[in-house]
């Protein structure tokens, strides 16, 4: 049986640095960082990670009625408002669809953490009554997407991967696969995050996870050598994939093509990736054969790129065991500018793909300025370029061991 081609006809963005997707694309082309010091609770003299990437300035009553509001965890609030904003961009009209042939599939790596916290502090000081009711509803990461498909009202596919870092890539992944084999028509695809909590922020850093730089300019600095760290972002990406079948018969407009998707596991350790990217580079090969396309026909890599040691030397490894190490392939961190975010990274990494190709402009890596001779591709450092391209890869490498490759296609009109 013939696959269905899939095409992206939506996008929608909730992000440190725009919560709308044309905001978001114009300040990752200009290299606006999205970081600064935490607000969302207040600092005391043991956090030494004391920057993030957050987002403050949304009005959630946009999407979301305010009593329905505080039922809600954060991140299951972004992935509703992305999902909504995503479906306007699309202009689907659920009305004339079979919600039976539309779907979601909305990854998040950790889930309401803000409700667990919450809860949990309510438990130990105030007792059990004082557990709320909806503590369950709120804090379970499948409620992203279900919550979503309440309010779009899709009644195909309903499911969340939870895949650490790489869960908003597997889930446009997994839609890919769904649409390929005729399972659906439309599925709504990405990933939402909220977890610069106390709890958040505190849990990492004990892992060492984060970046202690007090610097907004040297902290997220994918590549850098002097790199100690992630910075912590948080909100929502969605796309709308459709088949190319039922994205031509309703007119839609169609804004990328996915061709290719890989997943590998690590089977190494539980945070550190396995030595020379060895998963990463048979994820992304993988995504590449699935594409039936060699790899010097990439013209841009969307790196997971977190700004930590080891994951941005051994992805630059793997990058040059599929490419080459004499390879000339433009690899850019958008991390760089908004931060780490974690389930939804990948999601928001696709749709900066997706406008990529759309407008050739190749956006920068920002803040790289002191050259690691283990990093030593082209980055694009610090000021984005003009080039067409064809294709593009995004990359996503999670916490478990948990990789991710997504591959896209400039849409040519055929």
């Amino acid at each position: 049986m013939s696959k269905h081609r899939v095409v992206v006809t939506g996008l929608g963005a909730v992000t440190p640095i725009g919560i709308t997707v044309e905001d978001f694309w114009e300040n990752i082309k200009r290299g606006k960082c999205g970081v600064a010091e935490i607000t969302r609770f207040p600092l005391t003299d043991e956090y030494k990670a004391r920057l993030a990437a957050e987002i403050n300035d949304i009005d959630f009553t946009k999407y979301i009625p305010k009593k329905e509001l505080k039922r809600l965890d954060r991140f299951a609030q972004f992935g509703i408002y992305a999902s909504k904003e995503a479906l306007e961009n699309s202009k689907l009209d659920m009305e004339k669809e079979d919600a039976a042939r539309v779907g979601i599939i909305l990854g998040s790596g950790i889930g309401g953490l803000e409700t667990l916290e919450t809860q949990i502090i309510n438990l130990h000081e105030k007792g059990v009554k004082r557990v709320s009711p909806f503590t369950i509803p709120m804090a379970i990461a499948n409620m992203g997407a279900g919550n979503s498909a309440i309010h779009l009202g899709t009644k195909g596919i309903c499911t969340s991967v939870v895949t650490a870092c790489a869960s908003g890539t597997h889930s446009i992944g997994d839609a890919f696969r769904a649409l390929q084999n005729g399972e659906n028509d439309v599925i709504f695809a990405g990933g939402a995050e909220a977890t610069i909590t106390k709890t958040g922020i505190a849990a990492f850093q004990a892992l060492t996870a984060l970046s202690t730089s007090t610097d907004v300019t040297r902290a997220s600095i994918p590549f850098d050598k002097e790199r100690n760290g992630f910075v912590m972002g948080e909100g929502a990406g969605v796309l709308v994939l459709e088949t190319l079948e039922h994205a031509q018969a309703r007119g839609a407009t169609i804004l990328a093509e996915v061709i290719g998707y890989g997943a590998t596991g690590d089977a190494y350790h539980i945070t550190t990736p396995a030595p020379g990217g060895e998963g990463a580079a048979r994820c992304m090969q993988m995504a590449l054969d699935d594409a039936q396309i060699a790899a010097e026909e990439i013209g841009y890599i969307n790196a997971h790129g977190t700004s930590t040691e080891y994951n941005d030397k051994y992805e630059t490894q793997a990058i040059k065991t599929v490419f080459g190490d004499d390879t000339k392939v433009l690899v850019g961190s958008t991390k760089s500018m908004t931060g780490h975010l974690l389930g939804a990274a990948g999601a928001i990494e696709a749709i900066v793909v997706v406008r990529a190709l759309e407008e050739g402009f190749i956006p920068p890596t920002i803040n790289l300025q002191v050259p690691d001779e283990e990093c030593d591709l082209d980055y694009v450092a610090n000021e984005g370029r003009k080039k067409d391209i064809k294709y593009a890869m995004s990359n996503s490498l999670g916490f478990g061991g948990h990789n991710g490759s997504l591959i896209f296609k400039k849409w040519e009109g055929k």
